[in-house]
């Protein structure tokens, strides 16, 4: 099986020639899926954009979604319209609403949306507000005395259907894709060739996602674990222990790209990465 990863397309700011480029160029590999690890749009026209690129690529499509995807929106609202429209088509896979999906002998794919949840680096002192805040509605209509605490919940229940979900794969599972948005650790949150510090990781990491994540691969250390993340539009690797890599994937505005292209078998899972930053 060969898939093509992509990440942070924001389709909502993207002119038509770069999308018909975009699409001759997924095309073209002609690949057995898309994987997208979340941004996709924004919060109104999500579902709109899924639809598009299951029109004019034609191919499975497995996705998490990203903090963009509910702007304008609520974190209900928006997962509610999304799975009413996979549910609606045969090529849409919402993987946080879905079990781990086997796609060849000993390999499983799942996938959570993940959320930057305050428990890394430090909340209190941190000089950075992002438009979330302001823009879902979750955060909107709370006090900003509330924000840390949303966080941490947010994550928390991302960590739990991740949780669950690693828990139910068979025992003879050999090797993990994973799909999620924010980087789930500090070494795997780059930008500009380093990884991040203390004032933007509380907003930039997962830490309880990650922390689910390691647990796993400590428990199951013959199990294979690949992470592939977003967010940053930064890329990177990085190896967290003998079988967890997560691998980040770079974008740039209005310029939807390809970030690398998974080769699956029994026993090997291979990224080949488009490009480097």
């Amino acid at each position: 099986m060969r898939l093509v990863w992509t990440t942070d397309l924001h389709l909502d700011s993207v002119p038509t020639h770069a999308w018909e480029q975009w699409v001759r160029d997924i095309s073209a590999l002609r690949a057995d899926g898309l994987l997208i690890t979340g941004d996709i749009s924004e919060g109104d026209d999500v579902v709109l954009k899924l639809q598009n690129i299951v029109r004019d690529i034609n191919l499975p499509v497995y996705f998490v979604l990203g903090n963009h995807d509910f702007y304008g929106s609520t974190f209900q609202a928006t997962r509610q319209n999304v799975i009413h429209a996979c549910r609606d088509s045969s090529q849409l896979h919402y993987l946080t609403d879905l079990s781990a999906m086997q796609i060849s002998a000993g390999t499983y794919l799942l996938g959570e949306d993940g959320w930057a949840d305050g428990t890394v680096g430090n909340y209190d002192t941190s000089t950075i507000h992002l438009n979330d805040f302001e823009r879902i509605g979750d955060f909107k209509a709370s006090a900003q005395s509330t924000w840390k605490q949303q966080l941490h919940d947010i994550g928390r229940e991302s960590a739990t259907r991740l949780r669950t979900k690693l828990e139910q794969l068979p025992t003879d599972t050999q090797q993990v894709l994973v799909l999620t948005h924010a980087p789930p650790f500090r070494e795997a949150c780059w930008y500009e060739g380093k990884t991040t510090d203390d004032n933007w990781a509380p907003f930039f990491v997962a830490g309880q996602v990650g922390n689910t994540l390691l647990d796993f691969s400590q428990l199951r250390p013959e199990c294979k674990m690949t992470v592939l993340c977003g967010h940053t539009h930064h890329a990177g690797v990085a190896k967290m222990n003998a079988n967890l890599q997560v691998h980040t994937g770079a974008a740039i505005s209005g310029q939807p790209g390809i970030e690398a292209t998974i080769t699956v078998n029994s026993r090997d899972l291979a990224v080949a990465q488009h490009h480097a930053e």
